[in-house]
């Protein structure tokens, strides 16, 4: 509690620094420093969990109070985690989905433009190119032997 109390100091200090004349009275951030922010009526106040009924969850684990949070990360001092707080007995909070809603529907996108591409790739069997002068595959035979153009109709 000594730290959230510092930091609220901290915060404090820093916003006077700002606004060296002070907040209006109606800002929400002057009503938290002053312990008067009422949430009532508010879908803030729908959010605010009971430090008795909260649980913390990190990793599909719920964090015991009684156990250390080294216990389930480590002794690393730099380990970064996110941990998610849930009402007691609603179970594990809801996983993130790995990526957003836009990306997804970029992925769907591109991958039903591919496959049009793919089908209307398959459909054109057209195999006309294979008469040209270039797809020939005995016409480097044919230029060294000097029988390029040899007609057998009479003229």
């Amino acid at each position: 509690m000594d730290m959230v109390k510092d930091a609220l100091d901290q915060l404090h200090g820093a916003v006077m620094i700002v606004y060296p004349m002070g907040l209006p009275p109606y800002d929400p951030i002057r009503m938290e420093f002053e312990d008067k922010e009422c949430l009532s009526g508010t879908h803030a106040a729908l959010e605010v969990i009971e430090e008795p009924e909260a649980q913390l969850w990190w990793a599909a684990k719920e964090l015991k109070r009684t156990n250390h949070l080294s216990d389930y990360v480590g002794k690393n001092e730099k380990t970064k985690i996110i941990v998610k707080i849930q009402k007691k007995g609603q179970g594990a909070p809801a996983r993130e989905p790995v990526i957003s809603n836009e990306e997804h529907k970029q992925m769907m996108l591109y991958y039903y433009k591919r496959q049009e591409e793919l089908k209307k790739l398959e459909e054109n069997d057209d195999d006309s190119c294979l008469d040209s002068e270039w797809a020939d595959s005995r016409a480097l035979k044919r230029h060294f032997h000097g029988v390029k153009d040899i007609k057998w109709r009479p003229r």
